[in-house]
């Protein structure tokens, strides 16, 4: 009886025994698992620096003066970092009720929910801790499909887990894991994600955006809001519910919630597309250059798209949305005119004008030459001749339209004609006094037409160039607005001034025969005022003083400049313009005020450039006469009113016509040969605006100068971007007068003399814009 005992406890003791030797082994496995690790056997750990800083490539931001995030420069990543406390709170419920329910409880490994995993074979959930997921974005990486290999991964994702929790708190480990998330389309960390999927900043975002966001975090291409809005939306509500089951919310507030569709505002952020992209172009260029000549403190180079710099500039995010509002509004108005008038039947060398067939031809080969089209293909070794003929091929390929991109099938060469069709058109603001440019607009689509018409392209500035003329006789020769020349053909003779031949301009309309005063002649750009004060003065010193007004552009010293004959860029023209508006100071356009590092360190600060170029009382008497021209001349279409009963061009081409201002106005219209091309300048006290609006070749313009004026294609915008700005009293654009200086010698109240002669007080006078003066 004794001995059965004894053989009975022999088997329970040898179990017993077994058992005792697998935990123990189970205990040296796991020892060995994770000592190995954390001593690199399985491959290298990041060491203290590494996780100290870990290094994760970020973009460059570029913000507007109003605090606004403009774009971005990157390369793969999108990312832009926000800390715990820029973090909206339902977010952080959301990821710690989906993600990690015991994350404030655990030091970077939840052993409840690994037990779990382990009895349950990851049927209930896993295990993997937020801790434990930054650690696989950060250092591990994608996790691999041998089975063994992903044990010893999770082995060094434990392993760093801890080393993680040891140096961050816990909302820094939030921050940082939604910081490093990619959310698929280029939206890299949460910032970009909610801009790029709802349009808003991470703070706006309403809890049921957070939590298609968080849901998302599960596998971005499996629960894509794009492709997938129903299964992403299954996924939200998978959120609220463990959000009821951490009583964040009410069963009530989730069966709400849970109705709500997936509403997404796709807001793609491309360097092609968003506001600003023809300034942010520039701006890349200007920061190769700084980058260039700026090293850092070791030597090696600052990098556009990595290190995360911020750019503070002085576009307001406000104001460039009314200028590419207002450029597109009436470029899609004047282009439809424009292909009214350029039908195959109206003008068969369409869209070209004064050009032969055979001058055509070589137009358009030339343009090919330039395309990027024809680069790489000439870079792939390929011959000429067969490029060229590669242009006459038909291929599909997505164009512009005025009604959205189309899908075509045409000619590289057809699709060339094609775009020289649309006028082309620019707009730039800037603040006088600080010199900070607060709107950029080099074209209406940047996507399909890359020439930044602000800086890049130069056009000649026909009749907005007079101000510089009569700016100089005032101020040496202290001429009078009031003072009075003869409106009769002039010519400055051969030899003089620099001019070989004889010049004689002669008046849009060929019409003479009358006294004007200089306020008047100016109002309606009368030529052959324009030439007598220029015999007056000479030309040299215009261009003196253009030059102290910020203008690089090419001026050769000939009479024919005070007709704005010289190609100047339109930043050159406002920078000018806003001399008139400073009291005579001339302050260097200015367009980024700081640049910062990831932490927040000045690189760069602006020091404002300025220089003394006119006194105080001659800039104001040019104010002066500006101010005839928006009162009685060619930009008289500001104040008045009913034109658009009698007249087409008033009623379906001048965009947004009445405009009625009543506020003091200094501006000037211009108009070239051929009417190529059209250019408002307009100002008020605390702003300078210039528009510019052509075709891309000077053969591509309208015949008929009411429609190809500078009044009819370029004030329309000037007019519609201003309407706007004075809708939002926020933005403080001046209703006041400009200032007068304390001592006036100069006479600036004039009396005019109309048609019959009889003396009048000068005052806004829609016959004479009618007829195009």
């Amino acid at each position: 009886m004794v001995k059965n005992k004894k053989i009975k406890k022999e088997p329970f003791k040898k179990y017993i025994q077994w058992m005792w030797r697998l935990f123990f082994l189970g205990i040296l496995g796991i020892g060995i698992l994770f000592g190995g690790a954390a001593l690199e056997w399985y491959g290298p750990m990041p060491d203290l620096q590494q996780l100290e800083n870990p290094r994760t490539n970020l973009a460059t931001q570029i913000i507007s003066s109003d605090g606004v995030i403009l774009g971005k420069y990157y390369l793969d990543d999108n990312r832009t970092p926000i800390t715990y406390d820029e973090l909206p709170q339902n977010m952080v419920q959301a990821l710690i009720a989906t993600e990690d329910e015991r994350f404030y409880d655990h030091a970077g490994i939840d052993w409840k929910g690994t037990l779990r995993a382990f009895a349950y074979l990851g049927k209930r959930g896993g295990a993997s801790t937020i801790t434990q997921q930054l650690a696989r974005q950060i250092f591990v990486g994608v996790r691999s499909r041998n089975k063994f290999k992903a044990v010893l991964q999770k082995a060094q994702e434990w392993v760093i887990a801890v080393q993680l929790e040891q140096r961050y708190t816990k909302n820094e480990i939030l921050s940082l894991y939604l910081n490093k998330y990619d959310f698929g389309y280029q939206a890299d960390g949460v910032r970009s994600a909610a801009k790029i999927f709802f349009n808003k900043t991470p703070q706006r975002l309403s809890i049921e955006e957070s939590a298609t966001l968080v849901g998302m975090l599960k596998n971005s291409s499996l629960y894509n809001p794009i492709r997938r809005p129903e299964r992403v939306k299954e996924r939200r509500n998978i959120v609220f519910q463990q959000m009821v089951r951490n009583e964040l919310i009410t069963e009530k507030e989730k069966d709400s919630l849970s109705q709500l569709p997936i509403r997404i505002t796709y807001t793609p952020e491309s360097h092609r597309e968003g506001l600003a992209t023809y300034f942010r172009a520039y701006l890349k260029e200007f920061m190769d250059n700084w980058i260039a000549k700026n090293p850092k403190p070791d030597g090696t180079k600052h990098s556009l798209y990595r290190d995360g710099l911020r750019i503070f500039t002085t576009i307001d995010s406000r104001m460039q949305a009314m200028g590419e509002s207002a450029v597109e509004a009436h470029m899609k108005n004047l282009q439809k005119e424009f292909f009214k008038q350029n039908s195959k039947r109206a003008n068969p060398t369409a869209p070209f004008l004064d050009l032969r067939s055979g001058e055509i031809d070589t137009l358009m080969e030339r343009t090919a030459y330039r395309t990027e089209r024809w680069r790489k293909m000439k870079l792939a070794g390929i011959e000429e001749s067969e490029i060229l003929a590669s242009f006459y091929e038909k291929v599909p390929m997505r164009v512009f339209s005025w009604q959205g991109e189309r899908d075509t099938i045409m000619t590289p060469m057809d699709s060339i004609r094609y775009y020289k069709h649309f006028l082309r058109a620019s707009l730039m603001s800037m603040e006088p006094q600080s010199g900070h440019v607060k709107t950029w607009v080099g074209g209406f689509n940047y996507k399909h037409f890359q020439y930044d018409q602000v800086k890049q392209g130069r056009r000649q500035i026909g009749s907005t160039f007079k101000p510089f003329l009569y700016a100089t006789a005032i101020d040496q020769l202290k001429l009078s607005p009031c003072d009075s020349l003869p409106d009769a053909l002039y010519c400055i003779e051969p030899m003089k001034h620099g001019n070989m031949d004889a010049w004689c301009p002669k008046n849009s309309g060929d019409k003479y025969g009358r006294t004007r005063t200089l306020k008047n002649a100016l109002a309606n750009s009368v030529n052959t005022v324009s030439a007598r004060i220029m015999d007056l003065v000479g030309p040299r010193p215009v261009i003196n003083l253009a030059r102290k007004m910020g203008i690089t552009s090419n001026l050769p010293a000939v009479p024919s400049i005070a007709l704005g004959t010289p190609d100047i860029s339109l930043f050159e023209m406002v920078g000018a313009y806003s001399t008139f508006a400073n009291q005579g100071i001339y302050v260097k356009p200015v367009v980024i005020t700081r640049i910062e590092d990831k932490n927040g360190r000045a690189l760069f600060e602006v020091v404002p450039e300025t220089q003394d170029v006119l006194s105080e009382e001659a800039a104001y008497v040019t104010v002066n006469l500006l101010q005839g021209v928006t009162k009685a001349g060619s930009g008289a279409r500001l104040r008045h009113a009913g034109l658009e009963k009698t007249s087409y061009v008033y009623e379906k081409v001048i965009t947004g016509y009445p405009y009625v201002f009543e506020n003091p106005i200094a501006g000037k219209t211009g108009t070239t040969q051929n009417q190529s091309d059209g250019w408002f300048m307009g100002m008020v006290p605390n702003l300078a605006t210039g528009v510019w609006v052509g075709g891309e070749d000077r053969a591509v313009h309208f015949k008929d100068i009411a429609f190809g004026q500078g009044a009819t294609m370029a004030l329309p915008i000037w007019a519609v971007y201003m309407k706007q700005l004075y809708e939002d009293p926020n933005l403080g654009i001046s209703l006041e007068d400009f200032t007068a200086p304390e001592t006036l010698t100069i006479a600036i109240e004039c009396e005019e003399l109309d048609e019959e002669g009889e003396v009048k007080k000068s005052k806004p006078k829609a016959d004479l814009d009618a007829l195009g003066f």
